[in-house]
């Protein structure tokens, strides 16, 4: 089992730290992640998958390494990584990245008024910068290459997961600060707090998007 496979393997709480300063290559574009959100299951009343596997949302429930795409407002594609054990429903919402190849092609998608550090900042803006079809490109691999894109690990974390587990390397990630944690965007409920604190960015980088805490959002 490679790295990225092992990473995989966990629910979305625990891989999705690691996928930060990894990058997604496909379309003519390449990003590096820079904020994610998890969402897992039964456990999370914000989860598409909290009620249980429908047409729509199947593609949560795995095999791990599979691009979940859905539709927000009816106008963006938002993406996702699935993980976890396969049959359970858990991904990794990414929702800001820094554009590092194909600046140009993120660009004729955005528009040519959209500042670099703009360009894939926002689940629907990192959708549209990345060219993803819904219907098209959900339920694809982003490991075996047969899908539209290829996710590969941040520099060193190979290195770090073959000497420890996932847990004890994202755990690190977070002990040191490398990574900051909070509630999630824009979800309400008990769901967008303080007992959900599964939104993780890399602090200072002025792709991430802006923290919108919802209205009915209960700590």
């Amino acid at each position: 089992m490679s790295a990225v496979e092992a990473l995989l393997s966990e629910p979305a709480p625990v891989s999705a730290p690691a996928l930060l300063g990894a990058t997604l290559t496909g379309k003519g574009v390449t990003l590096r992640i820079t904020e994610v959100e998890a969402y897992s299951g039964s456990v999370d009343p914000g989860s598409h998958g909290h009620r249980g596997m429908t047409p729509r949302n199947r593609h949560l429930f795995g095999p791990p390494g599979t691009l979940y795409a859905y539709r927000s407002y009816g106008i963006h594609t938002c993406v996702n990584v699935v993980s976890g054990p396969d049959g359970v429903s858990s991904g990794s919402l990414l929702r800001g990245a820094q554009v590092v190849a194909g600046i140009e092609t993120a660009r004729q998608r955005r528009g040519p008024a959209v500042a670099d550090v703009a360009l894939a900042r926002g689940p629907g803006n990192l959708g549209v910068a990345l060219g993803a079809v819904l219907g098209e490109d959900d339920g694809t691999s982003l490991l075996d290459g047969s899908g539209p894109y290829r996710l590969t690990l941040a520099p060193g974390l190979e290195a770090r997961l073959a000497s420890a587990t996932p847990a004890a390397v994202t755990e690190a990630l977070l002990a040191d600060g490398s990574i900051a944690r909070g509630p999630r965007t824009g979800v309400g409920g008990i769901a967008g707090g303080a007992s959900f604190p599964w939104r993780f960015w890399l602090p200072g980088d002025p792709t991430v998007s802006t923290y919108r805490r919802h209205k009915g959002a209960v700590d």
